[in-house]
């Protein structure tokens, strides 16, 4: 139980950083720009890994 709800609290963590820097670039460069669209997959994966955990 200690390990999942530690992974949970990691996950969101990334997760919350993620979102924040993927938002900074987006300002700095555009929503459509590879970094920021990259950023946003990466995220993704994050969050799709938090909704298995928490499966």
């Amino acid at each position: 139980m200690l390990k999942i709800y530690l992974l949970k609290k990691l996950l969101k963590l990334r997760i919350e950083l993620k979102r924040k820097y993927m938002y900074r670039k987006a300002k700095d460069l555009g929503f459509t720009h590879p970094q920021v669209v990259n950023c946003s997959q990466e995220l993704d994966e994050l969050l799709n890994k938090y909704s298995d955990v928490a499966a």
